[in-house]
């Protein structure tokens, strides 16, 4: 299909990627906890523009930059971990119903998200070793075959945020009436972000 080797082995792969817990994943349900259905869909957009970013990035060669000058991935890299570090770090010391208090906007988890999928310079590689796996160098079409594959990997990431922000929806509707539930749930949250932000430096 256009350039694309098993496109649904490609699109297979792609789910299993995005279910798998990271970051990513863990912005989407922090932000459906703290700005609803809204809020966590405006972080599914944060994840997928950032995502074209690094797509389109690996695409036009920055990984192999960034693989041939180990102090620019450092630099990425360190901030990366710092970011999810100190998102981890507020999450742990918010007081319970700050976050509603607060009434931020879906632009802040947008924002939020996207910062979270940039500033992770292994992704970009992922990318870059990830698409010739699925190019059939027989039938490749330059630009137009990448830009399916980026399409493709951006409706699923949508498909799968809407539903994973719908169960968080669900279920926090359940714990939102229980204020140490709520607290408990915010700083496990909070450690884990942290926890991949050290991921991210020590892999």
């Amino acid at each position: 299909m256009l350039g694309i080797a098993d496109y649904p082995a490609f699109v297979i792969a792609v789910l299993v990627f995005l279910a798998i817990p990271g970051p990513g994943n863990l912005a989407l349900i922090s932000a459906t906890a703290q700005g609803g259905v809204r809020g966590g869909l405006a972080a599914t957009l944060g994840v997928i523009l950032g995502d074209q970013v690094l797509m389109w990035a690996a695409v036009a060669g920055v990984a192999a930059l960034l693989a041939a000058s180990p102090t620019a991935f450092s630099v990425v890299q360190w901030g990366g971990a710092l970011y999810l570090g100190w998102l981890g770090w507020q999450m742990l010391r918010a007081k319970p119903g700050e976050a509603a208090a607060l009434q931020l906007k879906p632009g802040h988890f947008l924002r939020q998200a996207m910062l979270i999928t940039l500033l992770n310079p292994k992704a970009i590689v992922f990318y870059m070793a990830f698409f010739p796996l699925f190019v059939d160098p027989a039938k490749h079409r330059g630009l137009l075959t990448f830009a399916v594959m980026a399409a493709t990997i951006a409706a699923l990431t949508f498909a799968y945020g809407l539903v994973a922000v719908l169960l968080a929806h669900r279920l926090g509707e359940r714990v939102r009436g229980s204020p140490r539930m709520s607290q408990w749930l915010r700083r496990v949250a909070g450690v884990c972000l942290i926890g991949f932000g050290v991921r991210l430096l020590s892999r």
